[in-house]
């Protein structure tokens, strides 16, 4: 039974050491709005989720001032919007309107973001699949709120390399598109191999076609709560390291599970499950590359990185499913370098390269995230990078994604600044040897010998 004392332990946590649940997230199905006629389509996607998130923010506020536990963001998730479109939609404009609809109820209702403008074509797309994917530049540029995602592989399936080819161009687009706000556009958008149905982070939240009608997920966030309980025990041995690790995100998830609980229980909704992410933000102490700095190292990026993310990433997860019967999303460390004052840094002082953040992805959470690059960098190029990254996800059956940002007029030495959680980013450089000719060849990477364990 967890109760208010296990909240009571954690306010040193919460005022000291930036402890927060970053987000609740409500997934919404939204398979039930389908409807033929485009403008009836979007009245139904708006009232449904009025209806069933209407509350969401009032209750997020509600118990912080109980619990005295920062919760940062109110956001939802929806079913991918290329299902749900697929019979209204005729161009990408038509896929533009429901984005606008997205983004008019989420302003609203007072939510940060709202996820699931979406296509998942691991194998192959639809002509529905392909009209979204093409819209997704206007629709982030006329977009405050709405976060899109596409999913490119899997370890099933292996990789749609027609659509990595597309999305290289669309990211290039998107950059463009927003290039007078440095490119925030692909800041919101996100491609994935081995995406989870639960995860309630964005960019890259979707509510799954496997979920229920509506659920709560939350994700808990705690880099500087584990850096400060590292420091107590600095220079003891790895068994040490490793139980210290465990135990605070023991303690952080059952701060999130009560939470969730009691979301769920003001809104009527069932609760999912606990994301249990490290996800820095730009606020100093609050930062996974500190994380790895304390474990050892003089910068991230530094040699013993990858094993020390490796061993961070694998603690955590420990720690965690033993505090809720319900962790799921991606449930590790994030390390995206615009959101980590730590990563910025390293990249700064020259330690960290996208190489080096690529070797580390096979490890952790997610994948090469928030990262600049210069604005030049070609759409191939790109493709190329999503390409390797989704290659690791396939074959060491785990969620990878890329959230890449073309800093259009700008070049290493320069930054962006996107301001609040998504920070600051130096731009990063790039391998400029090309992999034209590799990404020009149609088709897709077939899915490696282990995926067949029927």
């Amino acid at each position: 039974m967890i109760n208010i004392f296990e909240v009571t332990e954690t306010n040193k946590m919460v005022s000291e050491e930036n402890l927060d649940v970053r987000t609740i997230t409500v997934g919404i199905n939204l398979k039930d709005c389908i409807d033929p006629d485009l403008d009836i389509l979007c009245d139904k996607i708006y009232n449904k989720i009025k209806n069933v998130a209407g509350d969401l923010v009032s209750v997020g506020k509600k118990i912080e001032r109980e619990y005295g536990v920062p919760i940062v963001n109110k956001r939802i998730s929806v079913t991918p919007i290329s299902l749900i479109g697929e019979a209204a939609c005729r161009k990408p404009e038509d896929f533009v309107q429901i984005a606008r609809t997205l983004d008019r109820v989420a302003s609203e209702l007072g939510v940060n973001f709202i996820g699931g403008y979406s296509a998942l074509v691991p194998k192959g797309m639809t002509r529905a699949d392909e009209l979204l994917i093409n819209s997704i530049p206007q629709a982030l540029s006329c977009t405050e709120r709405v976060c899109s995602s596409v999913v490119l592989g899997s370890t099933r399936v292996g990789i749609n390399m027609d659509a990595v080819r597309l999305m290289g161009e669309i990211i290039r687009q998107t950059a463009e598109a927003t290039a007078d706000a440095d490119g925030m556009g692909d800041a919101k958008l996100v491609v994935f191999c081995n995406p989870t149905d639960d995860n309630p982070f964005m960019a890259g939240a979707f509510h799954g076609v496997t979920e229920g009608d509506a659920v709560i997920n939350v994700g808990v966030s705690g880099p500087g709560v584990v850096k400060r309980a590292l420091e107590e025990v600095r220079g003891e041995s790895f068994e040490v390291l490793c139980e210290t690790i465990k135990k605070t995100a023991f303690k952080v998830t059952r701060v999130g599970q009560l939470v969730a609980k009691r979301a769920s229980a003001e809104l009527g909704i069932p609760f999912g499950i606990v994301d249990l992410s490290l996800a820095p933000t730009p606020a100093i102490g609050d930062s996974v590359a500190g994380i790895l700095e304390e474990i050892g190292l003089e910068r991230a990026g530094a040699p013993g990185t990858t094993a020390a993310l490796a061993l961070l990433n694998d603690q955590v997860k420990k720690g965690g499913i033993m505090a809720s019967s319900y962790v799921g999303g991606l449930s590790g460390a994030f390390i995206p370098v615009s959101e980590d004052q730590g990563m910025i840094d390293a990249v700064t002082d020259g330690a960290l390269t996208i190489e080096k953040l690529e070797a580390m992805t096979c490890v952790c959470s997610v994948g090469l995230d928030m990262i600049a690059v210069p604005g030049d960098t070609s759409a191939a190029t790109i493709s190329g990078i999503i390409a390797d990254e989704m290659a690791l996800g396939m074959i060491n059956a785990k969620t990878t994604a890329v959230r890449i940002i073309p800093a259009i007029g700008k070049d290493v030495g320069d930054c962006v600044e996107f301001g609040g959680l998504l920070g600051r980013a130096p731009i990063m450089p790039v391998n400029n040897f090309s992999c034209d000719r590799f990404i020009a060849r149609e088709g897709r990477i077939p899915a490696p010998v282990h995926s067949f364990k029927n």
